[in-house]
């Protein structure tokens, strides 16, 4: 089922990630929302106001992107952040000390960073477990479990996980389930559909799309969490300027045209790749061997333009050819029009190092953009060569 489908809304995701939210403005008529940079807005009296007081609280800009998330995620409430991390950082303030969370054992690394050096302190205690295993994740459960915290596909393996089924366990348990949409977008994957409870962006990504933004965004149709949202994005204060919600809302405008390349020029590379003498293992949804490649299908409407691979040669082959792309640029990110690589187990993941979450050393991750396909296979082939030089 297509995301506009599962969304039920009666206009397209194209449509509405370029109009929702996005009214003409009534003052001059102009067709893109205003930049509104007032931090403060006058008062017809005391508590009369024109639904803006203070920008930490509200914004005019924020509040346009923040209307389109919602109708792009098919939720009631959308809340804007300066980061991801922030975004998610205020959905795990509903914990309090003593409840338990469960996290995926492939979690960002940053998540794991968060969860267990800064909630693990305060008395929230967490499990890492195999999302994919339904019978795991009922054994880890327990009576102060309240959230389990999914991403799909999975930063940096591409796990999939059956969003339906976990929402599925933690409702029956009375918790919630949240998922990191941050690898799919609403254009691919919509988890409220699909029984989730929130859904979290990091908005520098896939949404901004232009390697310029750094935001997080949040969408919920749970009442009691869009109350506990909108009191900790104010008190707290955690909140993006109205030119990067701009630059945010900008992105989105184009992201369903912007996936569709990247989507298609990532299924070439992981074809590729796969064939590769020097590539031990290739991990991308839309490769019909992928253990995920069911559901993903199912629950997806592509398979997203992420692929992960393992280099025969170890670690030393995998900083070779981490290091050796041309067109690939070697830096942290994802879900920009440029091509990136990276190395996980020293960069996006080495907070994770030493525990159970540590990614293998081998493993490189590539974030497929827009550039001409057989541009980007020549300049892997390239550095795929350094690699092979190198393995018995």
């Amino acid at each position: 089922m297509s995301p506009d489908e599962q969304s039920g809304k009666s206009q397209g995701f194209a449509t509405r990630a370029i109009h929702a939210g996005q009214e003409p403005d009534p003052l001059t008529g102009a067709v893109v929302t205003p930049i509104h940079l007032a931090s403060t807005f006058a008062q017809q009296a005391v508590g009369k106001h024109q639904g803006f007081d203070y920008a930490r609280t509200n914004n005019p800009t924020r509040a346009s992107l923040e209307t389109t998330i919602a109708s792009l995620e098919g939720a009631e409430h959308g809340f804007a952040f300066a980061s991801g991390m922030a975004a998610v950082d205020t959905v795990f303030r509903a914990l309090r000390p003593g409840d338990h969370l469960l996290i995926p054992n492939d979690a960002y690394g940053g998540t794991y960073r968060l969860v267990a050096s800064v909630y693990a302190a305060s008395g929230v205690t967490f499990s890492p477990v195999d999302l994919r295993d339904l019978r795991a994740v009922e054994a880890a459960w327990r009576d102060a479990t309240r959230l389990v915290w999914v991403e799909t596909p999975s930063n940096p393996k591409l796990h999939i996980i059956d969003i339906e089924a976990i929402a599925a366990v933690a409702h029956a348990h009375g918790g919630r389930c949240v998922v990191d949409n941050t690898f799919a977008t609403p254009y691919l994957q919509l988890p409220l559909a699909l029984g989730a409870d929130a859904v979290v962006h990091s908005s520098t990504k896939y949404l901004g799309g232009h390697s310029d933004v750094v935001g997080g965004l949040v969408a919920t149709s749970d009442e009691e969490l869009a109350t506990h949202l909108g009191f900790v994005q104010n008190s707290a204060g955690a909140v993006p300027g109205p030119f990067d919600c701009y630059l945010v809302q900008r992105g989105l405008k184009t992201l369903a045209v912007r996936l569709d390349r990247q989507c298609a020029n990532a299924r070439l590379v992981a074809v590729h790749l796969l064939a590769h003498p020097a590539v031990q293992e290739v991990y991308y949804p839309g490769l019909a061997h992928h253990p995920g490649h069911a559901i993903a299908a199912r629950q997806m409407l592509d398979f997203g333009a992420m692929v992960s691979f393992t280099l025969r040669g170890g670690e030393p082959a995998a900083l070779d050819v981490a290091g050796g792309t041309r067109l690939f640029t070697l830096a942290e990110s994802l879900g920009a029009v440029e091509s990136l690589i990276e190395h996980p187990a020293q960069m996006t993941h080495a907070s994770v190092a030493g525990s159970e979450l540590e990614v293998d050393p081998a493993l490189i991750r590539l974030s497929v953009g827009l550039e001409s396909a057989g541009d980007l296979l020549e300049d892997l082939d390239r550095a795929l060569a350094l690699a092979d030089q190198g393995t018995p």
